[in-house]
């Protein structure tokens, strides 16, 4: 869905652009941010960030790509683990956490869409598969025997995620933070889960 990088005004690239209007889109909403003020924070014209994208749109599918495209890199790593399902959870949440922290702007744009248009859609269906593969996870380690088993899959899949997502409204990145914000949320939610 994403279109080829075309070069540009030297210091001024695709990713240049897209950070921007990630930027702008997190600080005013992204109906609210136009194109001319992209290019304004960039110090160029409109054309020129339409030498690099074909518009508004693609800027959201490329910041909700990112983040999305980062946790399930993550859901990948730890299929792979030959390791007791509930390890492999909290490897999972664990390395949400710090997607989350190195990819914090897009994530933040990916938790504010409400599927108003079809790119949120699709970034929403995204979602919740990856909402089915931490739900999934938390099934296995029932029937492993550790995890409480009146403890409803979907609801504590949802409560995990929700506990790594509302990271966005109060952490703000910094060498080293991520790491112990993770191990916060792993001992934290974990206690609860185990048996």
């Amino acid at each position: 869905m994403t279109a080829p990088r075309r070069r540009g005004r030297p210091g001024h690239d695709q990713d240049a652009v897209l950070t921007a209007a990630v930027r702008l889109f997190n600080e005013q909403g992204y109906d609210a941010t136009s194109m001319f003020e992209i290019a304004e924070s960039l110090g160029i014209t409109k054309s020129s960030v339409y030498h690099h994208i074909s518009g508004k749109e693609q800027l959201l599918q490329m910041a909700m790509d990112r983040a999305l495209d980062g946790l399930f890199e993550a859901a990948e790593d730890v299929r792979e683990l030959d390791l007791p399902a509930i390890e492999r959870l909290e490897r999972l949440i664990r390395s949400s956490v710090l997607v989350l922290a190195e990819r914090f702007e897009f994530v933040t744009v990916l938790l504010r869409v409400r599927g108003n248009t079809e790119v949120e859609q699709h970034a929403l269906t995204r979602r919740r598969e990856f909402d089915a593969v931490v739900t999934e996870l938390v099934k296995q380690a029932q029937a492993e025997g550790d995890v409480r088993p009146d403890v409803d899959p979907a609801t504590a899949a949802r409560l995990l995620l929700g506990m790594v997502n509302s990271l966005t409204e109060w952490y703000r990145p910094r060498p080293g933070g991520a790491e112990a914000i993770a191990d916060a949320v792993i001992s934290i939610a974990f206690e609860g889960l185990r048996m």
